[in-house]
């Protein structure tokens, strides 16, 4: 099968490779694996076909390889095209997966005890007002290959700090570094403020507890 080495490779050295333990990573195929297998169900029975569903080839990237090469691009930031040669298929079919499974992975949230875990901002900061901790905000940009000469937004892509394109998120942790939550991915050419506006920060900051946050550990406002 197609990856095999791959993810023997990644397996065998999964806490250099994914930063996580074996069981983390059983625990998320088993939890997210079964929301990828009803979402590519739901878009196979969404539009008309000639063929019943399930008829044609087969996936050459089972749920797990999708999985692994995701938290593989999370943690490094490899390219489609690396991956791509390392998983031995498309490079179409890299960013398919990822841009399958990253949102799934971005629905569980971050766990912060034992059957608790925050899943939007607004929780975020009604956890860190509650528990009197104070929170810090960057955001940060992982570069991406140049966007299609003439696509609309192709100049939002270069970065204003790296001059390179880009895209860029919005991280939240607490004093001590833990992530608390992670945006979706925007074009890098956005300063760290305005893109806090845009997530709605400064709305529940208003709304909510008081909280103390730090654009880093060096500049606290």
């Amino acid at each position: 099968m197609v990856g095999n080495r791959s993810r023997a490779a990644i397996i065998s050295d999964r806490r250099r490779i994914t930063g996580l333990s074996a069981d983390v990573i059983a625990e998320l195929v088993a939890e997210v694996g079964p929301l990828w297998h009803e979402r590519h169900q739901e878009r196979l029975e969404s539009r008309p076909r000639e063929r019943a569903v399930g008829a044609g080839a087969k996936h050459r990237l089972v749920f797990i390889d999708r999985l692994l090469a995701t938290l593989v691009h999370l943690r490094h930031g490899a390219t489609h095209d690396v991956l791509a040669c390392w998983f031995g298929v498309d490079r179409s079919t890299i960013t398919r997966a990822i841009g399958e499974v990253r949102p799934l992975l971005a629905t569980r949230g971050c766990t912060i005890a034992a059957g608790i875990r925050l899943r939007t901002l607004a929780e975020v900061i009604d956890h860190l007002g509650t528990s009197g901790q104070t929170g810090i905000i960057d955001g940060t940009e992982i570069r991406v290959r140049r966007p299609a000469t003439g696509r609309k937004d192709r100049d939002k892509f270069i970065s204003g700090k790296s001059k390179q394109n880009a895209v860029k998120a919005m991280v939240l942790t607490n004093a001590d570094g833990r992530m608390l939550f992670c945006s979706r991915a925007q074009p890098a050419r956005c300063a760290d403020v305005t893109h806090a506006r845009q997530l709605g920060l400064v709305k529940h900051l208003v709304d909510g507890l008081a909280v103390e946050i730090g654009h880093d550990r060096r500049s606290r406002t």
